[in-house]
């Protein structure tokens, strides 16, 4: 029971590093594919023209043309606030954009039926769309019935050349289902705003994304001639800092779960010392009959060694249990990191022959006739 409590401590320091370490991971897992289905690859522009100072839409396709080599795709992006209708039924939280024909690709989606926008729907300002499978199905009763069909934007009717394919697991208001593209030449009208403050690029190659990034803010400086009047983001160094961030919590989280493994060492130095104590007279019986101060040091911290692997190895079991557990709850795959195991229970056995080594010297140091007297 005794060396079973001097465990309990290691069991639970253990665990905690394996729990804690393994779901901030998963977290990260979960962060990173979202932003991987925000794209990446892809640059983000949002400025403010002013009526001296001021980037038309010809500008930025002159300057992506210009630059092909760096990038792959670009859309200016029109935001339209609005209702979307089909008969009595309405939908009031539907993002609804005005894009280029390049759209599509950008996103890496797919159509499940139609087409996409087309570079003469743009020239001509026709009042066509794309809706998501959310949209689909609410207001036409499937993704099927939807192609063909009208339906009305601000009072304002579309016809529905295509519905892209259903992009998460389940439809729901407000996800990346839930959406209307227009041709932006059309949005603009609608907005009744001539100039276009937002646009999406993607890159050719990650490596290069900083360069790309520095491209477009040389090229907008040069035109606003203020760097208050833009912002240009990078998906890409989004994530990298995100990743910094998570994992410095991770290591933070894992180096306080670590402190119980501590506490723990301490624990096993005391039930050694107490063990040490209680065999004072044994120890004194073997080196009379010649046993070693080695000898004698070697027993104590193999015994020390032995406790905390097997409160490691327990730890280990109860931590990759309660970990998948723990991540079901949370709503995160999560599991066991090869890392955090191996480093717990090498810390867990590190700490066994550290803590067990005083005790081990104390009892290889003792006099035999005072150990013999001991009783």
């Amino acid at each position: 029971m005794r060396s079973f409590l001097t465990m309990l401590g290691i069991i639970i320091g253990v665990a905690s590093v394996i729990i804690l370490v393994s779901l901030v991971n998963a977290y990260m897992s979960y962060m990173t594919e979202s932003f991987a289905s925000m794209g990446t690859n892809q640059i983000s522009v949002n400025m403010v023209n002013l009526p001296s100072r001021s980037v038309s839409v010809e500008e930025m396709y002159e300057f992506y043309e210009y630059n092909g080599e760096y990038f792959d795709g670009m859309t200016p992006m029109v935001t339209i606030n609005g209702t979307v209708k089909h008969g009595s039924d309405s939908m009031t939280a539907t993002s609804i954009r005005g894009v280029s024909e390049d759209y599509l690709g950008i996103k890496d989606w797919k159509l499940a039926f139609g087409r996409t926008i087309q570079y003469a729907d743009l020239n001509a300002r026709s009042k066509v769309c794309v809706i998501g499978a959310y949209v689909a199905e609410q207001l036409y009763g499937g993704i099927d019935k939807a192609c063909g069909e009208t339906i009305k934007v601000n009072g304002n009717t579309f016809q529905i050349i295509g519905v892209a394919k259903q992009q998460d697991e389940e439809l729901e208001e407000g996800g990346n289902d839930d959406f209307l593209w227009m041709p932006y030449t059309y949005a603009v009208k609608m907005a009744r705003n001539a100039n276009i403050n937002n646009y999406v690029f993607t890159i050719r190659e990650m490596t290069r994304a900083g360069e790309c990034k520095k491209l477009l803010e040389d090229f907008l400086y040069e035109r606003l001639k203020n760097d208050d009047l833009y912002t240009v983001t990078a998906m890409s160094e989004m994530l990298d800092s995100l990743n910094s961030m998570i994992t410095m919590v991770s290591t933070g989280l894992g180096g306080i779960a670590g402190i119980s493994l501590l506490v723990a060492g301490v624990g096993v130095m005391n039930i050694m010392l107490v063990s040490v104590t209680e065999r004072t007279r044994e120890i004194g019986i073997r080196k009379a009959l010649g046993a070693k101060r080695s000898v004698i040091m070697q027993q104590f911290v193999m015994e020390a060694a032995v406790t905390s692997s097997i409160g490691g190895v327990i730890g280990v079991v109860l931590g990759s249990a309660a970990t998948s557990a723990v991540g079901a709850v949370a709503g995160l795959s999560a599991a066991p990191t090869p890392a955090a195991i191996i480093v717990s229970f090498s810390v867990s056995v590190g700490i066994g022959l550290l803590f067990g080594y005083m005790p081990a010297s104390r009892a290889a140091k003792l006099n035999p006739i005072d150990a013999l007297r001991s009783e």
